[in-house]
């Protein structure tokens, strides 16, 4: 069986060593970045199962590093940091972080996060429709290939924006709640905030809004959450 690889970003030598030991334990194998912008070069040339992302670095810090990983890779990132406010943790799992570490931290939840990631976007190819294309008035979702696109002009989504798109185009006229989603998409042990969905709907209806699509098919359900519905569908 091959190796996980892991990806470890931290500007302090002595964190990337501690953090290369705990890995390096579990099996992985672990490459280092000391800035943003090597973790950058290295996720785009090679693939990884795991990114532990600190947050404070001198030249990019770990937002910005999240947002640029994220229009290019949907690897699992946990981020890192001595900040412990909840204003802060909303804000990386919003830009596409997929979990948030509060340092210090026990060897044991590090690790227990770091499989649970793993597991979850494993399990997160499997969550959309597959070998199939989704078409509507304007608009055609390619969950395979995990494409959409406006009037035939392709529509860029993050990786989040686009499971959630598809989880709910898959299942037309389902209201969602926001807990459902949030389970689907970040799993059942996630602890950040259910508004972390609504960020994600405003930023899907935009991006289409903005790429010419005449209607807005994610629908808010009241009291509920959210629905797929399309003009013409059934009420």
């Amino acid at each position: 069986m091959a190796r996980l690889r892991a990806l470890v970003v931290d500007d302090e030598w002595n964190m990337r060593n501690l953090l290369r030991i705990y890995l390096m334990k579990e099996g992985f194998r672990v490459s280092e970045a000391s800035t943003g912008r090597e973790a950058l070069s290295l996720i785009g040339s090679e693939p990884f199962d795991i990114m532990l992302l600190d947050v404070m670095m001198p030249d990019m810090d770990g937002w910005q590093v999240c947002q640029a990983v994220r229009d290019k890779s949907s690897v699992p990132i946990l981020m890192l940091t001595a900040r412990s406010e909840t204003k802060d943790k909303i804000r990386g799992l919003e830009i596409g972080a997929d979990d948030y570490l509060t340092k210090p931290f026990e060897p044991e939840e590090l690790v227990a996060r770091i499989h649970s990631l793993i597991r979850r976007a494993n399990l997160a190819q499997y969550a959309a429709p597959k070998e199939r294309v989704l078409e509507f008035p304007g608009l055609v979702i390619r969950p395979d290939a995990r494409e959409v696109s406006v009037m035939d002009s392709s529509v860029e989504l993050t990786p989040k924006e686009f499971d959630l798109l598809a989880v709910l185009s898959g299942n037309l006229q389902r209201a969602f709640s926001r807990d459902e989603l949030v389970e689907r998409l970040w799993g059942l042990d996630f602890e950040g905030e259910t508004r972390v969905v609504d960020t994600h709907i405003k930023n899907i209806r935009e991006k289409l809004q903005k790429a010419g699509l005449g209607y807005n098919p994610v629908q808010t359900v009241w009291g509920v959450g959210y629905k797929f519905q399309v003009p013409g569908g059934v009420q």
